[in-house]
């Protein structure tokens, strides 16, 4: 008579296939990952044909040298087109006077939607009627905005008919070197500011309300408010705001070409208009490329360093 031990059972079974995902699972994974590739891709080709390939095109072709009407081929000449470009004192005011353009009106138009974003969150009148009117211009075409106030500021225009109402002098505002630039700047923030307002006016709503409650049990003023509450929790948006009107601000075309030509005197010449200049009027695409390059650098400086200036700061971990 023969004896068959049994295995002791321990209750714990053993599946095939230990370790590895269940093919549901990963069924779903590869259904998600297909559906993300489907909605990414339109927005991947776009950015891949209209920013990538135009700006690699654009840094080959400073590297060479061309000839004005395209009767010969472009010839590698290295950095040749930006020493030639740096020893020439007229893009050299060009380039600082775009700096300086920027420095001032970029400040100017944040620090303004901001101030119209606060005023229309508190409690006013007919707040939505306010935000509707200071956005209105943001939905004007940019081209419509520069014909109007081109003909709004010409020398016997209406703002000059109204000043000299009140006993003023008439200005000559686009037709003066001095007065061009500053025009140039009001016809920007009057596009500009309704459209960052909405933004900001977002960034202050997502605030919680219990920040500003302890700031009014703690007798806290509206400047003291602001610098310690609205500020340092609007830095994401206001980072946002910041970083697009300085890429706005840098590529400022039409309303030059439209409106002063880039003069008089060149005193309203940015790098932008200066570029397209260069390689449309000039005929030289491969110094226009490098005057572009060029721009581009420095608008990437400017946003380095506002990303800099407004990063949150983190927690960091105590030491035990």
């Amino acid at each position: 008579m023969s004896v068959q031990h049994e295995a002791p059972r321990t209750g714990v079974r053993t599946s095939p296939g230990v370790g590895s995902p269940p093919p549901r699972r990963l069924s779903r994974r590869h259904k998600e990952l297909a559906w993300a590739v489907i909605f990414l891709a339109p927005a991947i080709i776009a950015i891949l044909t209209l920013r990538i390939a135009p700006s690699i095109g654009a840094v080959i072709s400073s590297l060479h040298r061309g000839f004005p009407g395209g009767v010969l081929e472009p010839v590698f000449s290295g950095f040749r087109n930006y020493a030639d470009l740096l020893a020439n004192e007229a893009f050299r005011d060009t380039v600082v006077r775009t700096v300086v353009f920027n420095v001032i009106i970029n400040p100017l138009q944040v620090a303004i939607a901001l101030m119209v974003a606060v005023l229309v969150t508190r409690k006013i009148g007919a707040p939505g009627l306010w935000r509707t009117l200071i956005f209105i211009p943001a939905t004007v075409p940019i081209v419509g905005s520069s014909i109007v106030w081109g003909v709004a500021l010409r020398p016997e225009g209406p703002i000059n008919a109204i000043i000299e109402a009140l006993g003023g002098t008439p200005q000559p505002f686009f037709t003066s070197g001095d007065q061009a630039l500053a025009s140039i700047m009001l016809v920007l923030s009057w596009i500009g500011i309704g459209y960052w307002m909405l933004f900001l006016i977002s960034g202050i709503q997502s605030i919680p309300e219990e920040y500003y409650e302890a700031a009014r049990l703690d007798r806290a003023g509206p400047i003291r408010t602001f610098f310690s509450i609205t500020i340092p929790l609007l830095k994401r948006p206001l980072l946002f705001v910041l970083v697009a009107d300085t890429v706005a601000n840098f590529v400022v075309f039409v309303p030059i070409q439209m409106l002063t030509n880039g003069g008089p005197q060149n005193s309203t010449t940015m790098q932008m208009f200066n570029a397209y200049r260069t390689t449309y009027t000039y005929g030289s695409k491969n110094l226009g490329a490098a005057e572009v390059v060029i721009l581009t650098l420095i608008m990437l400086v400017f946003v380095a360093i506002q990303f800099r200036m407004l990063r949150e700061d983190r927690p960091t971990r105590s030491r035990r």
